[in-house]
C-alpha cells in the first residue's frame, strides 16, 4: 500500500465517529480498511489513539484536524457522551471552517428522523443524559444532531 500524502495540510482527511459495540467490529472496521487502501488518511480511535494518551484531548485535536466528517448514526449512538461530544465539535469545527470541512452523516439502522429527535430513540437517550451532565450541555447535542441530520447523508441497512 502506498502511504498517502498530505495534498489538505491536515492530519486526517476522514474523521470516523461511531459507537463500539453497535457498528466497530464489521462495518467501521471494514469502511476504515478500504478507506485507508485507496490512500485516504483516516482517523479511527482504536487505530489512532496510544495508551497513556488523554482521550479528550487527543480526540478534540483530530476533529480539527480533519477535513471530512462521518459520524455513523447507529441505535445507540445517542446513548455515548463521547459521540454526542464529538458531533457537536464537528459542527463547531465546520462553522469556523468557513466551507474547507464537510460532514457526510450515515444512517446506519435509524433514520434521519431519530437523528433530528422527532422519535423517542435518541431523544429518550438525551434525557438520560440531562440527568447527569446538564441541560445545557444536552441543549448544544441535540442542536448538533438537529444539524447534522439536515444534511444529505447515505442510509445502510443491517445488523453487525
Amino acid at each position: 500500500m502506498a502511504p498517502a500524502t498530505r495534498t489538505s495540510g491536515m492530519e486526517f482527511e476522514v474523521f470516523l465517529s461511531f459507537r463500539g459495540p453497535d457498528t466497530r467490529r464489521d462495518f467501521t472496521s471494514c469502511l476504515y480498511r478500504e478507506m485507508v487502501e485507496k490512500g485516504i488518511r483516516v482517523f479511527k480511535d482504536d487505530e489512532e489513539l496510544r495508551v497513556g494518551e488523554k482521550i479528550e484531548g487527543e480526540l478534540l485535536q483530530a476533529l480539527e484536524d480533519t477535513q471530512i466528517y462521518i459520524p455513523i448514526f447507529s441505535k445507540g449512538f445517542a446513548s455515548s457522551r463521547w459521540c454526542l461530544r464529538e458531533v457537536s465539535h464537528m459542527i463547531d469545527c465546520t462553522l469556523k471552517s468557513e466551507g474547507k470541512k464537510d460532514i457526510l452523516p450515515l444512517f446506519f439502522d435509524v433514520e434521519p428522523e431519530d437523528v433530528k429527535l422527532k422519535t423517542e430513540l435518541y431523544r429518550n437517550a438525551l434525557s438520560k443524559h440531562a440527568e447527569k451532565y446538564g441541560p445545557d450541555e444536552v441543549k448544544c447535542w441535540e442542536a448538533a444532531l438537529v444539524e447534522v441530520a439536515t444534511r444529505v447523508g447515505w442510509k445502510r441497512e443491517g445488523k453487525e
